[in-house]
């Protein structure tokens, strides 16, 4: 399981010209992969690694701060560019594996408390952001 996990001051999802998910304070932007060999194991280790990670200002975390994430699925995470110009998707979990999985690590967040704005699992996306600082990284699990 990948994330990249955005430190924003305001970040949204719109579909079809709706507005599917929002946060309008800082928290994390997290665009979340899942590969063909995740499990719900996976899913609650990234939940408590994203809710844990200290990188919102002065090293809070969303548990710590209260803060808000924005979670969007992103099969693309695992695009293989190594060889020629077309990426390849095979390590990306198929979308009857991946959507249970992100919905698990959304129920895990919030489970822990977290407020959670999602995405929508496989729609075409219009995702915006504030970057701050910015400060993005990668979490693997």
């Amino acid at each position: 399981m990948r994330a990249v996990a955005a430190r924003v001051s305001r970040a949204s999802v719109t579909v079809d010209g709706t507005v599917t998910g929002a946060i309008d304070e800082p928290g994390l932007l997290v665009l979340l992969g899942i590969h063909v060999d995740d499990d719900v194991a996976k899913a609650a280790v990234m939940a408590r690694k994203l809710h844990e990670l200290r990188i919102l200002r002065d090293e809070q975390s969303c548990a710590t701060a209260g803060a808000p994430l924005l979670v969007v699925s992103q099969f693309t995470l695992y695009g293989d560019t190594k060889k020629g110009r077309r990426p390849s998707w095979t390590k990306a979990a198929r979308p009857e594996v991946a959507e249970p999985l992100v919905d698990a690590v959304v129920a895990e967040l919030r489970g822990r408390g977290a407020t959670v704005a999602t995405g929508v699992f496989g729609a075409m996306m219009a995702v915006e952001s504030v970057n701050d600082g910015p400060f993005t990284v990668l979490v693997e699990v």
